[in-house]
């Protein structure tokens, strides 16, 4: 019985270690601090422009959507930038030779990642509220809805992370992913209600886990009357659930097989020529 926990104990051994290391770690910490920073200083100075028919501002509604934007960065490219630097660096070969060391190995980046994800929120929320008129914790269902919509957030975004992480090769293909995502923060209604745009567009936003997750998150921390500038006039808290709940079971179908297809293809050769391949494009 004790072997069969040893992965999962050193797993979460790992993720916590991992964790405590870009805690202490000034650059990491730098990393993580400074977008936050100007992602705050920016909304700040949108909390005098006043949204018709609410009672918040434009900063107060861009707080918490840009919580949902955080979880699928942090979830998702969180994933992918960990999984692509140590294929490349031979992490993931040196765990899949140990006993166990694969699942160890995932349950640890699993934690890593959800533990920053969850640091991000509290790093933007702690001051937002603080500095936004009408973002509040006014009830006790507005901490659970903030807690399942976080934790249907990692599981909708973490597995798709996965899937991406375990289909590309080369790090410097990250930027292509960042591209789409960048582009569905303009269309998921983060910075500005979803409401003003097209309707072919709000419809193509609503595809995608990250309208939801900025939805969800400002049905938490707004008040019932910030709903009026939303689709339908409404926080559709159901709506939100069961599209997160489907992005989440698609990834958790798909990203084991992938991911174990991925670690039985890599050998110390595929290591060699994707280090020989980095080599000769910088």
């Amino acid at each position: 019985m004790s072997r069969t926990w040893t992965p999962y104990k050193a797993g979460l051994q790992r993720g916590l270690l991992e964790t405590k290391h870009t805690l202490t770690s000034p650059a990491d910490l730098m990393g993580m601090i400074m977008p936050t920073g100007i992602a705050l200083a920016v909304i700040f100075f949108l909390r005098g422009v006043d949204l018709d028919g609410t009672s918040v501002s434009l900063g107060a509604m861009s707080l918490p959507s840009l919580l949902g934007m955080n979880i699928v960065f942090g979830g998702m490219i969180g994933v992918i930038g960990k999984l692509v630097s140590e294929r490349e660096d031979g992490t993931l070969l040196r765990n899949k030779a140990v006993p166990g060391g694969m699942t160890g190995y995932l349950l640890g980046s699993t934690v890593s990642v959800a533990m920053f994800v969850v640091i991000g929120v509290v790093a933007v929320m702690i001051p937002g509220l603080l500095l936004f008129d009408g973002v509040a914790f006014s009830t006790p269902d507005a901490w659970l809805t903030l807690t399942w919509v976080l934790l249907l957030g990692l599981t909708a975004t973490m597995p798709i992370g996965a899937i991406f992480g375990s289909l590309i090769e080369n790090p410097r293909a990250i930027g292509l992913i960042m591209m789409p995502i960048m582009g569905l923060v303009g269309i998921s209604g983060i910075f500005y209600p979803i409401t003003g745009l097209p309707e072919w567009v709000q419809w193509i936003a609503q595809v995608f886990p990250m309208y939801w997750l900025g939805l969800g998150m400002r049905s938490a921390l707004l008040p019932d009357t910030a709903a009026a500038i939303e689709i339908a006039g409404s926080w559709r808290t159901v709506e939100t659930f069961l599209a997160l709940a489907l992005w989440s079971v698609i990834g958790l179908v798909f990203a084991p097989r992938i991911l174990r297809t991925m670690a039985r293809r890599e050998s110390g050769s595929a290591v060699a020529d994707r280090r020989e391949r980095a080599i000769s494009q910088r």
